[in-house]
């Protein structure tokens, strides 16, 4: 699909969100935006002091697994051909730019037989994650569709930071860990102070283990927040066009479009990208004998 064709879907799909924008909205005498956040659970799971419940993040995060493995197993229970079908075509394009522009950049030649396919299906993951999050499905917090069925709201389970930093924290301990089996525990942590005046080194040593800490708060927080804001600025303004009922409320709609359009060419892709990138950098600096 071209960029035009892209753009023109994803201006489409903004504009039909924001004339049906949640029936609660024209309802209630506030509008909170926040609710639709809310993880309450469908079904509750409950493993002593372990919430196992399955809420609407859980079914996001298993409709991208859910594609991710289903799009590749029916290319590959297909056979691979000669003249790819597009779904070939799509497939061997996210292999080829995991590998070529995050993968290879960033992984040694021996890290790379290991941790490619760690790298290539946690981009693949988040993209897909992030992309279904801009299509409208019944998760509403509100329920008035027949059948007792919820709304048609937008939700990202990237937005919530309870996701983002368990990702962040398999590969915080996957670079730790790979840093400590080729340098040893002393090793490693040597590796932390560079080439530096012997009066500034402990200086210099607390700086990088807060570096380190601050990783976790960066990775996961930066996926988080942008997801986040770009679901909020959509829901705004379609709970603007609502609550004002009027043709006044109607200029909040090209502005609730451009969001959905730049949030969904761009932001997705760009942020799944940016999270595979930084955990391939931090693997392949974890074993290199000065970082």
């Amino acid at each position: 699909m071209s960029l035009r064709r892209l753009c023109a879907a994803a201006a489409a799909l903004g504009l039909g969100l924001l004339l049906s924008a949640p029936a609660y909205a024209a309802a209630a005498s506030e509008f909170d935006p926040s609710v639709e956040f809310k993880t309450d659970p469908y079904v509750s799971i409950q493993l002593g002091p372990l919430d196992m419940s399955i809420n609407k993040a859980v079914v996001y995060l298993l409709l991208a697994a859910a594609i991710c493995i289903g799009v590749g197993i029916f290319v590959i229970r297909g056979g691979l051909k000669m003249r790819p079908t597009r779904a070939q075509n799509v497939v061997e394009l996210v292999y080829e730019f995991a590998e070529q522009s995050i993968a290879r950049p960033t992984l040694s030649e021996k890290m790379f037989p290991r941790y490619f396919p760690y790298i290539a299906t946690l981009f693949m993951f988040l993209a897909v994650s992030n992309l279904i999050s801009f299509i409208p499905l019944p998760v509403g917090h509100e329920s008035s569709l027949p059948f007792g069925l919820p709304d048609f709201a937008l939700y990202a389970a990237t937005a919530n930071i309870n996701v983002t930093l368990a990702l962040t924290l398999v590969t915080f301990i996957v670079y730790n860990y790979e840093g400590i089996r080729a340098h040893g525990p002393l090793g490693y942590l040597k590796t932390l102070i560079p080439d530096a005046p012997k009066a500034i080194k402990p200086f210099i040593f607390v700086l990088e283990l807060l570096s380190q800490l601050l990783r976790l708060v960066s990775l996961s927080v930066r996926l988080f927040a942008n997801l986040l804001a770009g679901h909020l600025l959509i829901i705004m303004c379609a709970g603007f066009v609502v609550l004002l009922g009027n043709y006044v409320g109607l200029v909040a709609i090209p502005v609730g479009v451009f969001f959905y359009t730049f949030e969904w060419v761009l932001i997705a892709g760009l942020q799944a990208f940016i999270f595979a990138m930084l955990s391939g950098i931090y693997i392949g600096f974890a074993v290199e004998s000065s970082h």
